[in-house]
């Protein structure tokens, strides 16, 4: 049972982590930047399937997962929270290297801050875990209705101020980096990035959605329904009905109010994210956890865990690789290719990811940057070599 429930969970992240390089590589590609009006017919088929399929649906799954993995954690300290908050801490710090040195979309730094807070809420029951989750997940309602953007607005001024001093304006900022020639312009433009960043998080509410994943991870670790694959049978196949009943239909009208920038405002945007991501990002859950029930030995529970096995060292791996893809230090492809050609390139990145984790884990025990984050943690040195 173990090893089964070790292999499911890495499959997850795996398969987490294909979703997170379709979803970023755009950004890498700087097709982000580009002018909707110059979107092709095949750009926008891609973009509507896109926000339809993968847009926070992943990032729900793999924040879930990460909730779990605390759940893990705390179970192992034995009540001692010290080499959690250590793990923690050494988390915010390759957060913080990402966010400044290669990607201002970095994820890891949020993480690391709401995984912090978790032990605050382990002495609750399941059901208050849930309701708690159920709460956070709502709470960008009311910030949006309390504040919309005034929080964010300030951080937004100060973005463009760094802009300024280095010449970025709106008209060179979706070409600047593909047009760079160095890795000092990559850190002029990383460094307005973490401010867009920090702007992003409280424009976006990202800190109560993934509290409120972080919790319902907890809870589902806490249950160890990963590991009682059968007995939960049941409830797994009602979340899987019930989030794609719901998710489904405001899922059409998310992809809209996306393609056509919000039409009915921000706050009915808001619900359209709320019931379609996260009831469609617990259904993939759900119907993945079904189909490993099915066949847990599969070849392709294997494929996606060694890339999930080494998911942070992936994750980051991604980072450097679109950068020498598509920015003007590497090979210049930014702005040069459209929305299909960039997942198509994302595709071929992960397959290359899921070879060399594949080959990686047959002679190591650890991903690189999950053995420096271990050996940080603990203290001490620890063989990485089987």
């Amino acid at each position: 049972m173990e090893k089964k429930r070790h292999v499911i969970l890495d499959a997850l992240r795996g398969f987490a982590i294909l979703g997170i390089i379709l979803a970023n590589f755009p950004e890498f590609s700087l097709w982000s930047f580009s002018d909707q009006a110059g979107w092709t017919l095949g750009d926008r088929f891609v973009r509507a399937f896109q926000l339809f399929f993968i847009d926070g649906k992943f990032y729900t799954l793999f924040s879930i997962l990460f909730g779990i993995g605390f759940s893990i954690q705390l179970a192992n300290s034995d009540g001692k929270l010290r080499i959690f908050y250590r793990r923690m801490a050494v988390l915010l710090i390759i957060g913080l290297l990402h966010l400044c040195f290669l990607w201002s979309g970095d994820i890891l730094v949020l993480y690391a801050i709401c995984g912090m807070l978790l032990p605050l809420f382990r002495k609750l029951t399941t059901k208050k875990l849930l309701l708690c989750a159920g709460a956070f997940l709502a709470l960008p309602l009311l910030s949006e209705v309390l504040f919309g953007s005034s929080l964010s607005d300030p951080l937004e001024r100060g973005q463009w101020r760094i802009c300024a001093l280095y010449g970025i304006t709106e008209e060179n900022f979706g070409s600047w980096l593909a047009k760079a020639d160095s890795y000092k312009e990559v850190l002029q433009f990383l460094h307005q990035g973490a401010v867009e960043r920090l702007w992003e998080i409280v424009n976006g509410h990202r800190f109560f959605k993934v509290m409120g994943l972080f919790l319902l991870g907890f809870a589902c670790g806490r249950e160890r329904i990963y590991i009682n694959l059968k007995e939960n049978r049941g409830l797994l196949k009602r979340i899987l009905l019930s989030g794609f009943l719901l998710g489904a239909p405001l899922g059409l009208f998310y992809t809209w109010s996306s393609m056509d920038g919000y039409p009915l405002g921000r706050l009915v945007h808001n619900v359209f994210y709320l019931f379609s991501v996260y009831p469609m990002g617990l259904a993939y859950a759900a119907g993945f956890a079904l189909l490993f029930g099915l066949r847990p030995d599969a070849i392709g529970w294997k494929l996606l865990s060694s890339p999930g096995r080494m998911a942070c060292t992936n994750y980051l791996g991604q980072s450097l690789i679109g950068i020498i893809i598509f920015y003007g230090i590497g090979f210049g492809l930014g702005g040069k290719v459209g929305l299909p050609a960039t997942e198509l390139i994302a595709l071929g990145v992960y397959a290359f990811q899921i070879v060399f984790s594949i080959v990686w884990m047959k002679y190591f025990r650890y991903g690189p940057v999950e053995w420096i984050w271990r050996m940080l943690t603990y203290g001490k040195r620890l063989q990485l070599r089987r």
